[in-house]
């Protein structure tokens, strides 16, 4: 039986007075990919935030390899092994390629695979390229790149990716994929939020479509092709 990595069960999470989640509930299973899709607005990013406990919900629980997380600090629920890659990257522009990936180093994780710099650079190769350059010289798609090898530094046992081909070009989006693939070959858990139904498609071996802060359809990206009427009404722009 695949051990359950990630489970919400009837989040709701505010903003103020704003209610964003709605009982939200989903499970992520250990070395599974799975894509939250939805349109802007839907709760995607709250939901990363829920989990990562930057944003506390007033209902329900957020569990982590069998643990309520819901009260933590943000701090220990990296530390527990999750490492989440916000949609605005948030490098140090400042410091080089290097020194932001060992901003990211974390001991090795017990039946884990331990990313190192020389594995990352293999993985990402534009990184080795620019790795004496500093962060703000480089484009948009090198430093979600460079935000999502620090990420991996840490060896997560979760890795959280928050809009991964937001706003950088189709090649680097493609290049994208293929990184996204190898790292799931490593057995690595991922949950993705994305727009880019093509690039979810293509990493992900299910998707949760959210809308209005609640799981609308929870299934494989096969069954969702044979309900177009789904995709239409809740994917389309």
């Amino acid at each position: 039986m695949v051990e359950t990595m990630l489970e919400l069960d009837k989040i709701n999470t505010f903003y103020g007075k704003a209610h964003i989640l709605h009982d939200l509930s989903f499970k992520v299973a250990a070395g599974e990919v799975v894509a939250l899709l939805g349109r802007n607005g839907a709760g995607k990013t709250t939901t990363m935030r829920t989990i990562m406990q930057l944003a506390r919900p007033r209902a329900g629980a957020v569990e982590f390899e069998g643990r309520d997380i819901s009260r933590w600090a943000t701090h220990k629920v990296a530390q527990a092994g999750i490492g989440y890659v916000p949609e605005e990257r948030r490098i140090f522009g400042d410091l080089t390629v290097m020194e932001n990936l060992e901003v990211g180093r974390q001991p090795v994780r017990e039946g884990l695979p331990s990313w190192t710099v020389e594995h990352l650079f293999e993985l990402f190769p534009n990184l080795a390229e620019r790795a004496n350059n500093r962060g703000k010289q480089m484009s948009g798609g090198e430093q979600q790149m460079l935000t999502i090898a620090r990420t991996l530094m840490g060896n997560p046992k979760l890795l959280l990716l928050d809009e991964p081909s937001e706003g950088i070009a189709p090649v680097i989006v493609e290049q994208m994929a293929q990184t996204l693939l190898e790292i799931k070959a490593k057995g690595l858990t991922v949950l993705l939020s994305e727009q880019n139904l093509h690039f979810a498609r293509i990493v992900a071996d299910r998707a949760i479509i959210i809308e209005g802060g609640s799981a609308v359809f929870d299934s494989t990206f096969e069954d969702l092709e044979t309900h177009p009427e789904i995709r239409d009404q809740y994917l389309s722009v």
